[in-house]
């Protein structure tokens, strides 16, 4: 085998047209989904305090993001809606209102810009009083399938606004095969199922909660349903059992801290890997920036790398705007 001085790696790394060319991953804007939160109103901007750069759009700045994405070449927004109080109840009934403030916003984005896909959550923290992601019983515990049957109603109403893609981030045990068995009866064939199959009990995501308004109302947490961050094997576990209930595509959530989990469900299962850069995630990297210990572009453009690197067909980041403009030049 030859040796140095023959083989010199540095040869390939001299140039940037050859840097470029030995570039073994790619990231475009056709990697990024934009998480954009809804609010009511109209000409409504609320800048989110603990997410600078973040705000929550009502419907015509939703609209407005949703021309922004096409026109930067971001081909999907995820919607996350900010429900007031007044609609917010112990059983979370807002969320199958066919024409609540979720599936408004589809409606426009699909009439606004057909072209750009839409990703729907499918859980009931942001409309429920106690901040969990399914009904609770007396005892406080988050009961599975009485909550899987809402989930249900609730992608069938996305579904009929237009969502080209529901997301169940609740993790509740056999909803897949429930929303997937639904959608095909009610006509619904080619909507896709993204499943957050792998979704921690992750302490990244304040930030989020402030967003849909849920800060402060969350009784207890959210342990005995999301997974446990020490564990890698049970994620496996939810994958496998998704996908063979009907899942199109795998979240992982958080991203960074767990591109392990990424990487190996993408070894493992040969599918469409997605992981979501969450609020805390996205605020690190701007708190960074605010104190002068990083740049933002080099930074963000590195953190996606590092995803699509270890498998990821996608991410979800509230950079993605920023990203695809970088991208773009």
């Amino acid at each position: 085998m030859s040796t140095y001085p023959a083989i010199r790696p540095r040869r390939s790394r001299a140039t940037a047209w050859s840097r470029r060319l030995h570039a073994e991953t790619v990231l475009t804007p056709a990697d990024l989904i934009w998480p954009l939160f809804v609010v009511e109103g109209q000409g409504v901007e609320e800048p989110v305090a603990s997410l600078p750069g973040v705000s929550r759009w009502s419907l015509d700045g939703i609209v407005a993001r949703g021309r922004e994405a096409r026109d930067l070449g971001i081909p999907c927004i995820a919607l996350f809606p900010y429900t007031p109080a007044h609609l917010r109840s112990d059983d979370g009934r807002e969320a199958l209102n066919p024409d609540n403030l979720m599936c408004r916003a589809v409606r426009a984005l699909k009439d606004a810009v057909p072209e750009v896909g839409v990703l729907t959550d499918v859980a009931l923290d942001p409309y429920t009083t106690h901040g969990h992601d399914g009904l609770v019983d007396a005892a406080g515990y988050v009961v599975n399938d009485a909550t899987a049957e809402q989930l249900v109603g609730q992608a069938l109403v996305q579904a009929a606004a237009g969502a080209d893609i529901v997301a169940p981030s609740d993790m509740m045990d056999g909803r897949i095969g429930l929303i997937r068995g639904a959608l095909e009866r009610g006509g619904h064939a080619n909507v896709q199922i993204m499943s957050y199959a792998a979704k921690y009990a992750s302490a990244y995501y304040g930030p989020f909660r402030d967003a849909v308004g849920t800060r402060g109302l969350l009784k207890g947490d959210k342990k005995t349903y999301q997974m446990d961050p020490a564990n890698a094997e049970e994620a496996l576990r939810e994958v496998a059992l998704d996908l063979a209930e009907g899942a199109d595509s795998i979240m992982v959530k958080p991203g960074l801290p767990y591109l392990d989990i990424v990487a190996t469900v993408k070894r493992r299962f040969e599918v469409p890997v997605f992981a979501y850069q969450v609020s805390g995630e996205y605020a690190m990297i701007e708190a960074a920036v605010a104190v002068g210990a990083g740049e933002r572009d080099p930074l963000v453009l590195e953190t996606l790398m590092a995803f699509k690197r270890a498998g990821c067909s996608g991410v979800l980041t509230y950079h993605a705007a920023h990203a695809a403009r970088l991208l773009g030049a």
